[in-house]
């Protein structure tokens, strides 16, 4: 008998095997980044296929395999569906699922990455209705990305002490970080790109 394992998780991407499986690239909340593969999903009767879509955010079961976990069942949660609805914030949600494959790597779990992460894109998700949180829409954006690109690499630890970044990286993530990052964007986008430079990813 197998164990099933109960979880939420955003599905960052995915890719076809066979005649119609899909492999997914699945970051869960209790399990960390997993591969997880779905059989017959790509058929027009699979109730599935509707439900696994790529960047949104699911409850799945999984059955642990001898390489890959397998979807058994999955629930939508209707959550972060705007993202996607508009081109600007769907872009920076594209970015940030590349990055994020790009990082993690095996089964481990990640529970502060994950809600920090899920914050992040909640903020994301609510300017998605333009211009809601500043008048220039396009700077909210782009302050958006760079906290939570900031956050995922001060999670994994690349960032490090610095004391001008401690409170973006230290504080709840909330709204207010949006307008905070305004003032030393460019310091901020320095430390991102000195950091991944360092990842060798």
């Amino acid at each position: 008998m197998h164990h099933i394992y109960h979880t939420e998780g955003i599905i960052l991407g995915s890719r076809g095997y066979g005649e119609a499986g899909k492999y997914y690239y699945i970051f869960t909340r209790d399990l960390g980044m997993i591969t997880a593969s779905a059989q017959g999903v790509r058929k027009m009767s699979s109730k599935l296929r509707f439900v696994l879509q790529d960047f949104s955010y699911i409850k799945v079961d999984l059955v642990q395999g001898k390489n890959i976990f397998r979807v058994t069942n999955v629930i939508k949660t209707n959550k972060l569906e705007q993202i996607t609805k508009t081109p600007e914030t769907f872009a920076v949600f594209v970015n940030i699922a590349r990055l994020l494959r790009r990082l993690l790597a095996g089964v481990e779990p990640n529970e502060t990455l994950f809600a920090d992460l899920l914050q992040g894109l909640s903020i994301l998700e609510k300017i998605s209705d333009k211009g809601e949180l500043a008048p220039d829409f396009q700077d909210s954006l782009r302050n958006i990305e760079a906290i939570i690109v900031l956050r995922i690499l001060n999670n994994l630890g690349y960032i490090g002490e610095n004391e001008m970044l401690q409170n973006l990286v230290k504080s709840p993530f909330e709204e207010n970080l949006v307008f905070e990052i305004s003032r030393d964007r460019a310091k901020v986008l320095h430390q991102i790109n000195k950091a991944l430079k360092e990842t060798h990813l």
